[in-house]
């Protein structure tokens, strides 16, 4: 079970308080805060206008964990990668909280993908894409070396190493 960061905590409740524009309760614990997925919805809608268009401010605990689940498809569809977003279980019965917490931040690290989204930023620059084009004098030029990962090394060969299978002769 992953360790909860109480420091990355506080530092995704200072983001989410900067994104909405809003302070956040000093008396209510992280998760508890997060749980009825009302501040999640409100934070994509923030973050992307209109992703979800319903949001349960009270009722069952079932109308709550829509929320939750309004607020995962929302992220996914803005691009948040699928394996860093957390099980509805994970927030609202408290059995990964670490995940939710990584989560946000994936969500933060994507709105730096989104021009359209002049927020707060948080955590590290996303590298861009690299490109690199060679001629095809420079593509020719590397066709005559031969690496070790083409099998040539130099006449090093494994004979004479006997030993597979076999028990060690000290």
């Amino acid at each position: 079970m992953p360790i909860k960061n109480k420091e990355q905590e506080k530092e995704m409740l200072d983001w989410i308080g900067n994104v909405l524009g809003e302070a956040i309760p000093s008396n209510v614990s992280y998760e508890d805060y997060l749980k009825d997925g009302v501040v999640l919805c409100n934070l994509i809608n923030k973050i992307a206008p209109g992703s979800v268009k319903k949001i349960q401010t009270k009722g069952s605990n079932f109308q709550l964990m829509e929320n939750i689940q309004r607020f995962q498809a929302a992220i996914k569809k803005y691009g948040v990668p699928e394996e860093e977003i957390f099980q509805t279980a994970d927030l609202f019965e408290r059995r990964n909280i670490p995940q939710v917490t990584l989560c946000l931040y994936a969500l933060a690290r994507i709105t730096q993908k989104h021009p359209e989204y002049t927020g707060p930023a948080l955590g590290p620059k996303m590298a861009d894409a690299n490109k690199r084009e060679f001629t095809e004098d420079q593509l020719r030029a590397s066709e005559g070396h031969l690496n070790l990962q083409m099998g040539y090394n130099k006449g090093a060969s494994q004979s004479g190493l006997g030993s597979f299978g076999n028990s060690r002769h000290m």
